[in-house]
């Protein structure tokens, strides 16, 4: 019989992650966080979450970044900001969700079963590259990596979606391109 250790040792912990998380998220108020569960209570999918939204800001105060950042969590947050609302404490947890979200995707350790971070990853590229986002091309680019043989099941709905007119094979591109990518290097250079 295995044992998995579950036990964090303190020198596991990295006790940078609190201010990590504050910078990317804009929120300083993590630290009043006083565990009340509202978040969790009031959030519609907590029931499919791997650690609820109270455990998840405990974990990031305690310095518990490799959980936090492979937690499904995030990727399953609906980003419905109930949470946002009824927190006591004014703590904005949905931007905390999209900056571990962010973070997860950067470093590439979130987890490797949930097609969401290739689908943003993949939507991002596109965006980038024509100003807009292409249904047909980015669900594509995910399912290619995420589940190829998936395609065959969603072939009819795209092809019925497609002669409907409600779905475009190479998507729009905006007119000033060089402007848009002038400003994205721009955010960038800002970080």
């Amino acid at each position: 019989m295995e044992y998995l250790r579950t036990v964090k040792y303190e020198s596991e912990l990295d006790k940078k992650f609190l201010k990590e998380v504050v910078k990317h998220s804009e929120c300083d108020k993590i630290l009043e966080c006083i565990q009340c569960g509202t978040c969790s209570s009031t959030c519609p999918v907590s029931l499919y979450m791997d650690y609820t939204p109270r455990k998840l800001m405990a974990m990031i105060k305690g310095g518990f970044k490799d959980d936090a950042l492979k937690s499904k969590t995030v990727w399953i947050c609906s980003s419905c900001y109930s949470c946002t609302v009824m927190c006591p404490a004014q703590i904005k947890i949905t931007d905390v969700m999209y900056a571990l979200k962010r973070m997860a995707i950067e470093k590439g350790v979130y987890s490797k079963g949930i097609p969401t971070p290739v689908l943003a990853q993949e939507m991002s590229n596109i965006i980038s590259r024509k100003g807009r986002n292409s249904e047909m091309e980015v669900v594509t680019r995910m399912m290619l990596r995420t589940n190829p043989f998936g395609m065959l099941k969603m072939a009819p709905m795209g092809m019925s979606l497609f002669f409907k007119g409600r779905m475009e094979i190479f998507g729009e591109k905006i007119k000033n391109l060089p402007q848009m990518r002038k400003l994205l290097k721009g955010l960038k250079e800002a970080k």
